[in-house]
């Protein structure tokens, strides 16, 4: 039987970027082959070279040795045979959504006539479900509705290879899972050859035929066939044994690759005791003993007055919390779970209802209540110990500077930022940003942690490693936190107790998931273990029911 040659193909490529010794080797020894109709799902962690892999095979950039193959012939540069989608939409603001696609339609089939040109702009407008917005500009789209006429306008052009580098990554999960599903859908109908980037494993498995690993020194890692039936539903797929082993192997894969070098702690905490009176010293948090009530929320209310009347954001929320127990809160966006969490940050005003912590009533905003944020809001001018640092002087004022300073490095360090702590803010990327923020939580030793989701503004496997920390650094402190999440793998990794909020306006809590799992925790360990993927079923079919506000059981009394 002959075998037909590939349609896209890199042979020993290697690209890196400056020249002697600001030079960096971005890819190295890259040799991959795609077969025509193949959907092929580039993986790995940010850094490893995943966007630079797909502009050698957009024709972007050259490699500097080896070579970049279309049809068997070399790729000089771009070409309308290979349609590229990227993260950022790039759409002309000033053209509707018809006149983004037609400019692309216009210049590739020129010789068309006028009305044919139309009929193939209207034919993706539709197959995107975009008719309803034909002609609106880009400032009056959502960001997932932007990313459609990116998608659309790449398939207009009819090309023979489609080329999506992490079109998804800066949407919520509820509209990147309808444009995953949208992908799917064009693909079955078209079957283009299609190369995505992206940084989600459940995404990759979704959508591929194959999924390629990148390692993080820029060289090809592992190859996974994805042989499950199509079409795929990542409902029914969490049932699927063949779904479990493949997500069980790319994530081993993945985190024996980019997570395996654990932070080796040399620093020890001081014995010294903040403002707020909670012991500093991680042995003597963890003998703390629990209390059903330590942090108690009654009948809570939020209220907001609007030109049409009163709007109930959240209702009735009831929730008594163990001194030491780690809740996570989930629901679709809108339905009050970070109201939920300013609140008992003291941050936003309570309508009714009460929040009591340790005996005493949550009024307004004090560092026993320490709160980490989606953006970190660092200084940008203060180095990390700086940042800390502020938290730190102000809860320990008996506390020696140099006890203080130990305070600081030691939480600094147990968030693998050891090497970092004398850099500038502003010279951080956005996951050691989110680190400095997790640290400065930790070292201010509250009595409740709340995370509002923290690693929400981070990539898929970023976040992987920062959970990681967070869980490391957790276990050491037992402090009580309330994490904020819409991810389902997030919630029951972290949780003792995972709380699903009912969708807004008049939220409540709809059901709460007592997670009976081992500590500690990884991800890794949870995958293999026997009721990880009932945990996750009863998850995904409480937010399925709420999806697009289906359901709407808080109008119960």
């Amino acid at each position: 039987m002959e075998v037909s040659p590939p349609i896209l193909e890199l042979r020993a490529c290697n690209k890196g970027f400056g020249d002697g010794d600001v030079r960096e080797d971005v890819l190295k020894d890259i040799s991959l082959s795609v077969k025509a109709g193949e959907f092929v799902a580039v993986l790995g962690f940010s850094g490893t070279g995943k966007s630079t892999l797909i502009n050698l095979m957009s024709g972007l950039v050259t490699p500097d040795t080896g070579e970049a193959l279309f049809k068997g012939e070399p790729i000089t540069g771009p070409g309308p045979e290979r349609g590229l989608v990227f993260q950022s939409y790039s759409l002309m603001p000033w053209l509707t959504v018809r006149g983004n696609i037609a400019l692309a339609v216009d210049s590739v089939f020129p010789k068309k006539s006028a009305s044919e040109r139309r009929e193939i702009v209207d034919r993706y407008i539709d197959m995107v479900g975009l008719s309803h917005a034909t002609d609106r500009r880009p400032a009056e789209l959502s960001g997932g509705m932007r990313q459609r006429v990116a998608v659309a306008r790449a398939l207009a052009m009819s090309p023979e290879v489609l080329l999506m580098d992490e079109p998804l990554s800066a949407l919520d999960a509820l509209t990147r899972a309808n444009l995953q599903d949208e992908i799917e859908r064009i693909w079955e109908a078209d079957r283009k050859t299609v190369v995505l980037i992206t940084n989600d494993v459940d995404e990759a498995i979704l959508l591929a035929d194959r999924i390629v690993a990148l390692n993080p020194n820029g060289s090809l890692g592992e190859q996974f066939d994805v042989n499950l039936p199509r079409p795929r539903d990542r409902t029914a797929m969490n049932h699927d044994p063949v779904f479990r082993a493949i997500r069980a192997k790319v994530t081993k894969y993945l985190m024996d690759v980019g997570i395996a070098a654990k932070i080796e702690g040399v620093r020890t905490l001081p014995a010294v005791t903040p403002i707020h009176g909670t012991p500093a010293a991680y042995a003597e948090a963890a003998k703390t003993l629990r209390s059903d009530r330590y942090l108690e929320f009654s009948a809570l209310h939020k209220i907001y007055p609007t030109p049409k009347g009163p709007l109930t954001v959240v209702e009735d929320f009831d929730l008594k919390v163990q001194n030491g127990e780690f809740i996570s809160l989930i629901g679709h966006s809108g339905c009050g779970k970070s109201t939920v969490l300013t609140m008992a940050a003291g941050l936003n005003p309570i309508s009714k209802g009460g929040i009591i912590l340790d005996g005493s009533q949550v009024v307004e905003a004090d560092p026993e209540r320490a709160v980490v944020f989606q953006a970190p809001s660092l200084f940008p001018w203060l180095t990390a110990m700086e940042n800390v640092a502020v938290g730190v002087d102000r809860v320990y004022p008996k506390a020696s500077q140099q006890e203080r300073q130990d305070v600081v490095e030691y939480y600094l360090e147990r968030v693998g930022l050891a090497d970092a702590m004398d850099k500038p803010a502003s010279e951080l990327s956005n996951g050691m940003k989110q680190r400095v923020g997790i640290a400065r939580a930790f070292a201010l030793s509250p009595k409740l942690l709340l995370l509002d989701e923290p690693f929400g503004m981070l990539d898929s496997l970023t976040r992987w490693e920062l959970q990681e920390v967070l869980m490391e650094v957790w276990s050491r402190t037992k402090v009580t936190a309330i994490c904020v999440t819409h991810d389902v793998d997030e919630a029951i990794l972290l949780a003792d107790r995972v709380v699903m909020m009912t969708n807004g306006p008049r939220a409540r809590i709809g059901k709460i998931m007592n997670v009976d799992l081992p500590r500690p925790r990884t991800r890794k360990n949870l995958l293999e273990h026997p009721d990880y993927y009932a945990y996750r079923n009863e998850l995904l079919t409480f937010l399925e029911e709420y999806e697009h506000g289906s359901v709407k059981k808080q109008e119960a009394a």
